[in-house]
């Protein structure tokens, strides 16, 4: 979410490209063959919300980024279930999107043909295990876990994430070790 304040301050200087990615196939145990999104919604499995995001993403970048903002603040903020359907309409309202429109959408199955593609060649191409991944304009990539810095710290930190992991192609990793990370993070 504070990505949010950074796109905000950059304006059309900053693209970013959200791409669907499921979690729960990375962390799977059923092995290789097991594909998260061919199977059933399940309240951590992530199809319905990511479906959604696919389905309000016809409707324009503007629709689909308002929504996936409203999204995220529902399950970070507000600790909603977004395999519940009630949560996703309410943030689809909420943002304004064409409602009958974005239901057929939510019903197309081709939708799960892309998410499973677009989940494919993430992992193939930029070696994704995690969210967020930042892929800079070299085609390298970073996994970098945050917590959400306060509004006035969000773009200095994406500049130096963006400097420090966009720049050094031989940094392969960094981590603080826990605990005491988050130690000065929560008051």
């Amino acid at each position: 979410m504070w990505l949010a304040k950074v796109r905000e301050s950059y304006g059309d200087n900053l693209q970013i490209a959200w791409r669907p990615f499921f979690l729960s196939q990375m962390n799977n145990k059923e092995g290789s063959e097991w594909k998260a999104w061919e199977q059933e919604e399940t309240p951590t499995l992530g199809l319905l919300a990511l479906r959604a995001g696919e389905a309000a993403r016809r409707q324009g970048t503007k629709a689909f980024e308002t929504f996936q903002l409203s999204l995220l603040k529902a399950r970070h903020e507000d600790r909603k279930d977004l395999s519940d359907e009630n949560v996703i309409m309410e943030s689809a309202q909420a943002s304004g999107l064409d409602m009958a429109r974005f239901r057929e959408d939510l019903a197309d199955k081709s939708i799960i043909k892309d998410l499973g593609e677009s989940h494919t060649h993430s992992v193939e191409e930029y070696g994704v295990f995690g969210v967020p991944t930042f892929i800079f304009p070299n085609g390298t990539s970073a996994f970098v876990k945050t917590y959400n810095p306060p509004e006035e710290e969000a773009v200095e930190m994406f500049e130096s994430i963006i400097n420090v992991m966009g720049k050094w192609n031989h940094i392969g990793e960094v981590k603080r070790p826990q605990p005491p990370w988050p130690k000065g993070v929560f008051s």
